[in-house]
């Protein structure tokens, strides 16, 4: 099992809506998921997709069950510490961006970098790295109001990938760009990793789900195939 990056076990996320009425929306969920694994998570809307990855991000805690990341059992640490462990390991893409728009592509993706205590010099040159890996040579300077969707998803992934992590989590990313768009940040997606770099990427596309080595389909909170 040491080549496993995040194991849950028996991962449960109950809400109360009313007084009687408990929403499962993560039952039960059991998943493996490798160092170097493009794994997609499909499902429709209400199907557990989001909070599954909220909960494999470390920024929510479960109900029940365990998470393990890189062998360690993460369900009792702090939440500075967890927020350690995703600093250091774990890379977001959203659907949104969530750019700050004020700031120009470059300062987007020296930002995670800069509240890590990355020496300035060091975070600038790693950022224009990344962004002329995603085709952004000549858009360092623009701001997320002057870019094209396409090209703001591009700034989030060059962010998400600043503090070299171990796994990026994409929660729909293409779910705002047109087909020809989305299929190609799914490609940098997939090829700006290194070697043992982890993809998981949250979908209700059918097309984007397939590009995957993996694929684990969610109903109403259960996996009904593909656990790993």
């Amino acid at each position: 099992m040491n080549d496993v990056i995040i194991q849950a076990r028996d991962l449960c996320k109950y809400y109360r809506e009313g007084k009687y009425n408990e929403v499962r929306a993560l039952d039960k969920v059991n998943i493996n998921i490798k160092k170097g694994d493009f794994v997609s998570i499909i499902g429709h809307c209400g199907s557990g997709k989001s909070t599954l990855l909220h909960m494999l991000g470390l920024l929510d805690r479960p109900t029940c069950g365990k998470i393990f990341f890189d062998g360690q059992d993460v369900s009792e640490l702090s939440d500075d510490e967890l927020t350690k462990i995703r600093r250091k390991k774990v890379g977001f893409v959203f659907q949104q961006f969530n750019l700050i728009p004020l700031l120009t592509a470059l300062e987007n993706v020296e930002l995670p970098m800069n509240l890590d205590g990355i020496d300035p010099k060091i975070s600038r040159k790693r950022a224009e790295d990344i962004l002329k890996k995603v085709g952004l040579k000549d858009r360092m300077e623009n701001r997320p109001p002057e870019m094209s969707g396409g090209e703001q998803q591009r700034v989030a992934i060059a962010r998400a990938m600043a503090n070299n992590p171990e796994i990026i989590l994409a929660d729909e990313p293409t779910g705002n760009l047109d087909t020809k768009t989305g299929k190609e940040v799914i490609s940098i997606l997939r090829n700006i990793g290194k070697k043992d770099f982890t993809l998981v990427v949250i979908t209700h596309d059918n097309d984007v789900a397939k590009i995957a080595k993996k694929q684990i389909k969610l109903e109403d909170g259960k996996i009904i195939s593909g656990s790993g």
